[in-house]
């Protein structure tokens, strides 16, 4: 009682539409939610960028919406943000004055003064709104609209926050921001040498054409390399220039494409720095735990020069653990 906060001593009386923040089916949902996330932030960039050709479009056309598998799979993810919202508005917060907030028009004010207009604009269903239009230059808005859902990941982040003092984990965390960062490069790369490849012939999509043997067909939507070749391809640039160990064979020949290759090893040159100190970082995160096991060692030598019996013995290191989790080692009183 002594480390655990006010509001988890004593349950608030809620009524029955309303939910706890720390309940354990909002933790399960918080989930859910980070994973849905993390699927629209691969395959959001991935879709608005490869798959919104003339030759898919025609193709979604005549079938209908339902016939991608990825249009059914982004609606479910539309349907589960907007269920997500409808949740945060009854779900309890933690005021300035560490008191739990149960009552609704509170709860509401104090959402919608918060993360209501990103999450609303990310769950929005562009695609099936705007579907059949029958025009490219909505297909394109559609494209980047969509792209909205990214706004989540800013959640997401304060969310994993709280696993920064591990370093393990926070390796995991920069290996996984690095791939997902090129693989947002790689769609923006493609995007560029797609929408330029109709007034140039020296754009990096038909150097990839010659070198595979599947030139461009003007007369046929479907001819020149696969998705699979123009993504793989993008990819290998992209990782190649951000760690600055390109070997020519995929180069930008436009001046949009070079432009765009300054700002993606710009961006490598950043990321070689946060790497370089990985060390340093993980040895700063790891004083954590080694100031925790000095402590623990104290109290063990406390505990057993006073000879203290063994059941105030174990309250004496479950209430230290206690502490050190909900405190991380800072001393409050200070």
């Amino acid at each position: 009682s002594d480390v655990l906060p006010e509001y988890k001593l004593q349950v608030p009386q809620t009524t029955w539409w309303i939910l706890l923040h720390y309940s354990p089916f909002k933790a399960f949902w918080d989930w859910i939610i980070l994973l849905l996330v993390l699927y629209t932030a691969v395959f959001t960039p991935y879709s608005a960028a490869f798959l919104l050709d003339d030759h898919g479009d025609l193709r979604q056309r005549s079938c209908g919406y339902t016939c991608n598998p990825l249009n059914v799979a982004d609606l479910m993810v539309d349907v589960l943000f907007i269920v997500d919202i409808v949740i945060n508005l009854r779900t309890t917060y933690v005021d300035q004055n560490d008191e739990v907030v149960t009552q609704p028009s509170r709860i509401a004010k104090h959402y919608v003064k918060g993360w209501f207009p990103i999450d609303l604009f990310a769950a929005i269903p562009f695609d099936l709104l705007i579907f059949r239009s029958g025009s490219d230059e909505m297909a394109t808005l559609t494209s980047l609209l969509k792209t909205a859902r990214l706004l989540r990941l800013v959640r997401v982040a304060r969310k994993l926050d709280r696993y920064s003092e591990y370093g393990a984990a926070v390796l995991f965390l920069l290996m996984c921001t690095f791939v997902l960062i090129a693989h947002w490069l790689a769609c923006i790369w493609y995007a560029i040498g797609f929408v330029e490849r109709p007034y140039t012939e020296t754009g990096w999509l038909d150097n990839l054409a010659e070198q595979l043997g599947k030139s461009y067909n003007d007369s046929d939507s479907s001819s020149g390399p696969s998705v699979k070749d123009k993504y793989v391809t993008a990819l290998y640039f992209t990782l190649s220039s951000l760690t600055s160990v390109g070997f020519g064979n995929v180069s930008p020949n436009t001046n949009s494409e070079k432009i765009f290759s300054i700002c993606v090893m710009v961006i490598g040159l950043m990321y070689a720095s946060i790497f370089g100190n990985v060390s340093a970082i993980i040895q700063r995160l790891y004083s954590g735990t080694t100031r925790y096991h000095t402590q623990m060692l104290r109290v063990k030598e406390f505990i057993r020069f006073h000879q203290i019996p063994g059941c105030l013995r174990q309250r004496l290191e479950e209430y230290f653990q206690h502490a050190w989790s909900y405190t991380n080692g800072i001393d409050m009183n200070a």
